[in-house]
């Protein structure tokens, strides 16, 4: 999994969304203020895909050649059906989708820009972090980019509804939407009925060194799956706030480690051996493409969420736990 799908200090508090064309597009950020996006403005100037309506008309029925720079991206792309338009990927997104033989290339941090343009892209994507000198250099090539910058649960809604606007798959957008928006409901009903005066206090974390906590839509998805964040999302956290957080699970999902996440360092960590989940070893490592992916991965993220949180629902045969 891309780190680059998690946020960087500098761009908390700040959800973005850049849309540059060098030769022919002003640049144009649209932030959110006071938790109100101006998403309609991006939204029009998607709609001309290039400045001015003349251009538009000339392109609207070409396809885009789009080269993905974040496994977020491919995985909303592919999952809409715009396969015939994605031409390159990042080196990450096999690992959460099946980017069969496109080229492999790198990320928002690390790019071969040469390697990139000789795909002849219309359209780059990626997702926050960048490195300034890769975006700097991005934005020198004759090609339009599009910077995507997902907090929430929703904002990953208005993600797809953005590539489904520049794919024209608006069917296949609002489809898909609506199974993730089902999914994440059909886990809701699941833990409906336990107990909500006890439950369990959960720290999910995204890198061990410094600590960091899960994404704000994984502190989303731990609400949806019957259970509270023991401290807040997105965050540097300390040893010190864990032990005094006391959770009763810990969920390790390491960016860009797969399933190789150790929990054995965790439950050898002196500070927290008065920590009810390292006392009872509920240490549960999680793939991080399924949380750390802000995309359709969430869906099986969920699923494996509620297994970690709620071991006790797979004794209920009546509860359907199997692979959603």
């Amino acid at each position: 999994m891309l780190p680059g799908c998690m946020q960087s200090e500098s761009s908390r508090g700040t959800g973005f969304l850049l849309l540059v064309r060098k030769d022919r597009l002003i640049p144009r950020i649209v932030t959110r203020h006071n938790g109100k996006s101006k998403l309609p403005t991006l939204l029009n100037l998607l709609r001309a895909r290039y400045n001015g309506d003349s251009m538009a008309r000339e392109k609207e029925s070409a396809v885009q050649r789009i080269v993905s720079l974040a496994p977020n991206v491919t995985s909303i792309l592919l999952a809409l059906g715009a396969g015939q338009e994605l031409v390159g990927v990042s080196k990450w997104c096999k690992h959460v989708a099946r980017v069969g033989s496109r080229p492999q290339l790198g990320d928002c941090w690390k790019l071969n820009l040469d390697e990139v343009m000789r795909l002849k892209p219309t359209l780059l994507i990626g997702s926050v972090p960048f490195s300034k000198e890769i975006v700097g250099r991005i934005l020198e090539q004759p090609v339009s980019f599009l910077a995507i910058n997902p907090r929430s649960l929703a904002d990953i809604d208005r993600d797809i509804r953005t590539l489904g606007l520049l794919t024209n798959l608006p069917r296949a957008t609002e489809k898909l939407i609506q199974k993730m928006h089902h999914e994440f409901m059909r886990a809701a009903q699941i833990v409906a009925g336990l107990d909500k005066r006890t439950r369990p206090r959960v720290y999910c974390e995204a890198w061990p060194k410094p600590r960091i906590s899960s994404p704000p839509w994984v502190a989303e998805m731990v609400q949806i799956a019957g259970a509270k964040m023991a401290v807040p999302a997105g965050k540097r956290v300390s040893d010190d706030e864990i032990a005094r957080a006391r959770p009763d699970v810990i969920v390790l999902a390491w960016a860009a480690t797969g399933n190789h996440a150790t929990p054995e360092q965790t439950l050898r960590n002196p500070l927290w051996r008065d920590v009810p989940a390292v006392k009872s070893g509920r240490v549960v490592v999680i793939r991080d493409e399924l949380l750390n992916t802000p995309g359709p991965p969430l869906i099986d993220g969920m699923h494996a969420l509620i297994s970690a949180i709620h071991p006790e629902l797979r004794a209920r045969k009546s509860l359907d736990l199997g692979k959603w």
